[in-house]
């Protein structure tokens, strides 16, 4: 018994050290925005307000699945989004909560609307407007089948 006990440990803490934390869209809309003027921009913008859930979840390196979107036309910024191009947060479907930025550790060869599963470390966002308030950096996908 003792030695299970210490084999079933062992498997939780690795899994904690080294595996990645599943992530849903419904975990990520856990946040709250306001309305927030920024001067450099003379605009007024969504201020995310994160819950201490997702809070915790920054720094960490999570999974989760979603639609691949190559929104950029020099091929450098990549986003994961709960829905496909038609229906993103761009086009005024779902808010800002529902689309992540991905950094890519090299260059990914996906096409838009591909079904993914991306694992990466959570970077939280809110003061710089041109970029998504969820960044996954040091990124890495597969195609979902």
């Amino acid at each position: 018994m003792k030695n299970k006990f210490i084999i079933v440990f062992f498997l939780f803490i690795s899994y904690i050290s080294f595996g990645q934390i599943p992530v849903t869209w419904q975990d990520l809309s856990d946040v709250k925005f306001v309305d927030k003027y920024f001067p450099d921009y003379d605009e007024h913008f969504l201020y995310p307000n994160f819950s201490a859930s997702i809070k915790a979840l920054e720094g960490q390196k999570i999974s989760i699945k979603g639609y691949f979107l190559n929104i950029d036309p020099t091929g450098e910024i990549f986003v994961v989004s709960k829905g496909p191009m038609s229906s993103c947060f761009f086009c005024g479907v779902g808010g800002p909560e529902t689309a992540i930025e991905v950094r890519f550790a090299s260059k990914p060869d996906f096409d838009t609307d591909d079904i993914i599963r991306v694992t990466g470390t959570l970077k939280l966002n809110s003061d710089d407007v041109e970029h998504f308030n969820y960044i996954l950096v040091e990124s890495e996908a597969k195609l979902v089948k």
